[in-house]
């Protein structure tokens, strides 16, 4: 019988795949040549440019299937010479898996991965085990988690529930499952005037007073007060822009942006209808032009508290000794799209480096996700 897969060594030899977004860098070719060899059917799912592995053990259509999803692609190391380590180099010393990925998230994709091959191997299960793992989570993600899902609806895959292996606990591995995520929109504002002299203000129109009052009025308004399982929405002016170097010159045109986290109170539509009726009341106030575009990353979802909640809470506590709280706090992940497919909840290591120099995680909480998403496929298959 083959050895158990070491997620440990599999998170290592990932993290040695340069894989910086849209960069495949090696890391779904030796996933795809573990999961081949563990029974798993292989699809390579690339879409303009990106890669994207779809792994199957079991049959096609079966009525019962569980599925992971995760990601490959890391973000950029930043200044490499500020890290201790080759931010590529896997290294392991003093208990510690150093390394761009090494939390966000190979390790992971590396332990459900091991799990899902073990079981298997060992436990056959009356169902199937899906694994849709993309190389374009840390980017646009339009051809990512989006194309095996749409792959997957052309193919007849489907899976019965998810679970993502994101990053969920803030100090404590165990302490935290993500439910659901709130919604993210970013808008972009342009005001236009008429540039002119600053000592003869009156033949000008200067977009500035405006931009500032807009910009007032939507950071100081209250969105809601938080719903059942969210936090209140926030809104964060993120730059004011005007590029005007002169101190006599009233600009033609400011612009700015704001990004906004919202709850399920609200919608990316009504929030866009609301930030356009802000923008039309100071532009008729101030007699300029203003545009608002807006894009949309997700809308806040929930997978209300139920049988997966408490199939990974039970998993999760059973492994750690820790019970879980249910969340729906952080930024957004691939989840905004699985949920559209099936019933999806998040759980994975403690996230505090990552993005980080220096990223890091302790080996030891590499064995227990693994322990534990076992547990969870010996509980839902049993």
């Amino acid at each position: 019988m083959p050895d158990p897969v070491d997620p440990v060594a599999l998170t290592a030899a990932l993290v040695r795949c340069p894989s910086v977004t849209p960069e495949e860098g090696g890391a779904l070719v030796l996933l795809e040549e573990l999961l081949s060899a563990a029974g798993f059917a292989c699809t390579r799912v690339d879409r303009n440019g990106t890669p994207n592995l779809f792994a199957r053990w079991g049959e096609k259509g079966a009525a019962k299937s569980f599925g992971f999803n995760g990601h490959t692609d890391v973000v950029p190391v930043g200044d490499h010479a500020a890290w201790r380590v080759d931010p590529f180099g896997g290294e392991i010393s003093d208990g510690i898996l150093w390394g761009r990925g090494a939390v966000d998230m190979k390790s992971g994709v590396a332990a459900f991965a091991a799990a899902a091959a073990d079981f298997v191997r060992d436990t056959p299960p009356d169902g199937a085990i899906l694994l849709a793992i993309t190389g374009d989570e840390e980017g646009g993600s339009a051809d990512g988690t989006v194309a095996l899902l749409d792959w997957m609806a052309r193919a007849g895959e489907a899976m019965s529930v998810c679970l993502v292996g994101e990053p969920t606990c803030p100090e404590t591995m165990g302490e935290m499952i993500k439910i659901g995520r709130r919604g993210s929109l970013s808008a972009f504002v342009t005001v236009t005037g008429v540039q002119g002299h600053s000592a003869y203000p009156h033949r000008a129109k200067n977009p500035l007073p405006a931009m500032a009052r807009l910009m007032d009025r939507l950071a100081s308004a209250a969105l809601d007060d938080g719903t059942a399982h969210f936090d209140p929405s926030t809104l964060a002016v993120v730059t004011i822009d005007t590029g005007n170097g002169a101190t006599n010159v009233i600009p033609a045109r400011s612009r700015a942006t704001v990004n906004i986290r919202f709850n399920d109170r609200h919608s990316g539509d009504s929030l866009t209808a609301w930030l356009e009726a802000e923008a039309a009341d100071v532009a008729e106030a101030f007699d300029v032009a203003i545009d608002v575009v807006v894009k949309v990353s997700g809308e806040a979802f929930l997978t209300p508290p139920g049988a997966l909640s408490d199939l990974v809470a039970g998993a999760v506590a059973a492994e750690t000794g820790v019970t879980p709280v249910l969340s729906t706090t952080g930024g957004t992940s691939d989840a905004r799209f699985v949920k559209d497919h099936c019933p999806v909840v998040e759980f994975g290591l403690v996230g505090q480096t990552m993005h980080e120099v220096d990223e890091r995680v302790p080996v030891a909480q590499i064995g227990q996700l693994k322990g534990i998403y076992r547990r969870i496929l010996a509980d839902y298959f049993g």
